[in-house]
C-alpha cells in the first residue's frame, strides 16, 4: 500500500473518531484500530487487523520528523497532532513487545464553557482569586484538562492578564482576548515543568496552568508561586480532597512535610475532584466533589487531620460545597445516571446507599 493510500486510511480513522464521538483512538498490533466512546472500547472490526509495518507507517505519518529520533532514544514519546485544523490529538507513541503502538486522545477546537460541560457554575469562582492554589483532580480520562481549560479561558474572557500554560503536549489552543496567553510545551519550548514554572517568576505571570505535577520539585515551586502573588491551576491523579493533600504531602522527604502543610494551609484555595459516568441514554456525565478552602478546612490541613475533610464538605454546603456522593445521588435521583453505575464511581457505596434512602 503506498504512502497516499496509507495516509488516506489515517485520515478516515480520525475522521471516524470524531464522527462517532469518541474520546480516543487505539492502534495496537494485532487488533483492530479501537476507539473509545462514553468510556468504552469499540474495535473498528470493518477494517483490517493491524500489523506490526502498518502501524509503523502510521507512527511514521504521525510523528514529526523532529520527534522521531527522540522516539527510538526514548521509546516512548507524548507530542500534539493536528488533523486538518478542524481538532487537536493528545498522543502518545509507545513501543510494546517489540512492536509499536498509538493512543490518541481527541482534543476539541473549541474550549467549552462550564455550562456546557454541565459542570456546576459555583466553579467560576476559583477564577475570582487574583492568586492560590486550585487543584483538579480524578482518575485518567475524566475530564480533568478539559474543566482546566474551561476555568482559564472563563479568566481570558473576563480580566486582564498574563496567562501561561505549561503542559506535555499542549492540548486546547486558547484564542487570546483580554489576557496575553503564552502556551508552553514540554520538550518544545522548555525542558521540564520544573523549569517552566521556575521561569514563570521572571515573565510577569499572573496566572500559571500546570498540566500534570509530576514530581516533587515542581509540586513544591507550584505551591511557592500560589504564595508569592499568582493563581495556580493544576491537575493529579487522585480521588478527593482528602487523598490529593496526603499525596502531596506525602511526596516530600519526613523533614519537609510540615513545611509544605503550612504552606498548602495557607495558599490552597480549594479542589474539585472529578468523573465522568455514564448516562443512561448515551454520553457521560460529571459528577464531582467540591472543597472550598474555608477556615476550618485550612486548620485541618495544617494539623495533619485531612482524613476529616469529608465532614467539612458534608457541613458546608450552603459555601458551594458538595460530596462526591450528593453529586452521583443527584444524578441517579434525576434519571441521567443508574444507581449500579453511581456505586461503581462512589468511594462510600454504604453512605450512598444512605442518601439514596432519603
Amino acid at each position: 500500500m503506498t504512502n497516499i493510500n496509507l495516509k488516506q486510511e489515517l485520515d478516515e480513522l480520525i475522521a471516524s473518531t470524531a464522527e462517532q464521538g469518541a474520546s480516543d483512538l487505539h492502534f495496537s498490533v494485532g487488533r483492530y484500530p479501537t476507539v473509545r466512546v462514553d468510556g468504552k472500547l469499540m474495535a473498528l472490526s470493518n477494517r483490517e487487523i493491524l500489523t506490526p509495518q502498518k502501524v509503523k507507517k502510521f507512527a511514521d505519518l504521525l510523528l514529526p520528523d523532529s520527534l522521531k529520533e527522540r522516539l527510538l532514544k526514548d521509546k516512548e514519546i507524548d507530542f500534539s497532532y493536528d488533523f486538518q485544523g478542524k481538532m487537536r490529538f493528545r498522543t502518545n507513541i509507545f513501543h510494546q513487545r517489540g512492536f509499536l503502538g498509538i493512543a490518541m486522545r481527541m482534543i476539541p477546537s473549541k474550549i467549552k464553557t462550564l455550562e456546557e460541560l454541565s459542570l456546576p457554575p459555583i466553579l467560576e469562582k476559583f477564577t475570582q482569586y487574583s492568586q492560590g492554589f486550585v487543584l483538579v483532580v480524578g482518575p485518567t480520562g475524566h475530564g480533568k484538562s478539559t474543566t482546566l481549560a474551561a476555568l482559564v479561558d472563563i479568566i481570558n474572557h473576563s480580566h486582564y492578564g498574563h496567562i501561561i500554560t505549561i503542559e506535555d503536549p499542549i492540548e486546547y489552543l486558547y484564542v487570546q482576548d483580554k489576557c496575553i496567553v503564552d502556551q508552553r510545551e514540554i520538550g518544545r519550548d522548555t525542558k521540564s515543568f520544573h523549569t517552566a514554572l521556575r521561569s514563570c517568576f521572571r515573565e510577569d505571570a499572573d496566572v500559571i496552568m500546570v498540566g500534570e505535577m509530576r514530581d516533587t520539585e515542581t509540586i513544591a515551586t507550584a505551591v511557592t508561586a500560589a504564595e508569592t502573588g499568582h493563581l495556580v491551576f493544576a491537575t493529579l491523579h487522585t480521588n478527593n480532597a482528602a487523598q490529593t493533600i496526603n499525596r502531596i504531602i506525602d511526596s516530600f522527604p519526613a523533614a519537609q512535610q510540615n513545611q509544605i502543610r503550612m504552606q498548602l494551609a495557607g495558599s490552597l484555595l480549594g479542589i474539585f475532584s472529578q468523573r465522568l459516568i455514564p448516562k443512561i441514554k448515551g454520553g457521560r456525565a460529571p459528577a464531582g466533589e467540591i472543597l472550598f478552602s474555608n477556615p476550618a478546612a485550612r486548620n485541618l490541613i495544617r494539623e495533619g487531620k485531612t482524613h476529616q475533610l469529608n465532614l467539612v464538605i458534608n457541613t458546608s454546603a450552603d459555601e458551594g460545597m458538595v460530596s462526591l456522593n450528593n453529586s452521583l445521588a443527584e444524578l441517579v435521583v434525576k434519571g441521567e445516571i443508574t444507581r449500579k453505575n453511581a456505586e461503581i464511581y462512589s468511594t462510600d457505596v454504604n453512605d450512598l446507599r444512605n442518601l439514596l434512602k432519603s
